[in-house]
């Protein structure tokens, strides 16, 4: 800290000012005796409203972090929440800001997230979703914020997923089509959007694919066609496209195809618009 807090830190000229606007003045911090030790008034203040100093200067005292949590300001309460005792983070629990709820999430005994589990913000949710195992995740497959249940396909248990195969959306499905166990897979085959059949083809085994080598978008077609078992290759003979059909004309005649020298990025013209 700065006497008076109007030199500028860290090559910002921007004058010093704490959380409420006002310019700091290192005489009357109640950390002062820190100065030059674990704050040197350039890249690390708590009293500095901007954030990348106040986690510094939690980073190099920690010893203060746990007076810290009290802070009227949430930066800092949550930059002190990452090193102040564990027993000290219950409190914060209930905190009023979701800054510093979703920084305990990952701190706190998974015993002490589930409280958590209900919180009105989505950020804290996600957070306790990236605690929490199994069985106390279900109650997240349906939360109303897409990217928490994303989460939730990532980190629930395989025989759990068939929970979430008919997730409205489709970047929920991608995410359970590359984990849910096969027979719940094979229901995914008809699944309204590309992306997701497009993971259904290439979990699936050789001979299960024949039901795929008609789908609508060239990008399933033509991973069907790599991968598809022999007996049922013929599928696709009389597919639409070039690329398609010289897959399969490749396959039959078992030389590598030219077509796999392709970026798949060369598909992209070809693909249906969802």
């Amino acid at each position: 800290m700065t006497q008076g807090g109007l030199e500028p830190t860290d090559g910002d000229a921007t004058p010093r000012l704490d959380w409420r606007g006002q310019p700091i003045d290192c005489a009357v911090c109640p950390y002062r005796d820190r100065l030059g030790v674990g704050c040197d008034g350039e890249t690390a203040c708590l009293a500095d409203r901007r954030p990348r100093l106040i986690e510094r200067f939690c980073r190099q005292n920690p010893d203060l972090a746990d007076q810290a949590l009290g802070h009227p300001h949430f930066e800092v309460r949550a930059r002190a929440a990452r090193y102040a005792n564990l027993f000290r983070l219950t409190a914060l629990i209930d905190d009023p800001d979701a800054e510093v709820r979703s920084m305990i999430t990952q701190r706190l005994p998974r015993g002490l997230v589930l409280r958590m589990r209900d919180d009105p913000d989505p950020k804290v949710r996600l957070g306790v979703a990236m605690r929490l195992e199994d069985g106390d995740l279900v109650p997240l497959t349906t939360d109303p914020d897409y990217f928490v249940r994303v989460m939730v396909a990532r980190r629930l248990a395989p025989g759990i997923l068939p929970l979430m195969i008919r997730d409205p959306d489709p970047q929920v499905r991608r995410e359970v089509a590359g984990r849910v166990g096969n027979d719940w897979l094979r229901t995914m085959i008809w699944d309204d959007d590309g992306d997701v059949r497009l993971e259904v083809v290439r979990r699936l085994d050789p001979e299960q694919l024949s039901p795929l080598a008609h789908d609508p978008d060239i990008r399933v077609r033509y991973a069907v066609a790599e991968r598809i078992d022999a007996a049922h290759l013929a599928l696709l003979d009389d597919d639409s496209e070039d690329l398609v059909r010289e897959i399969v004309r490749a396959r039959q005649a078992e030389r590598p195809p030219s077509a796999r020298a392709l970026p798949f990025a060369a598909l992209a013209p070809h693909a249906k618009t969802e």
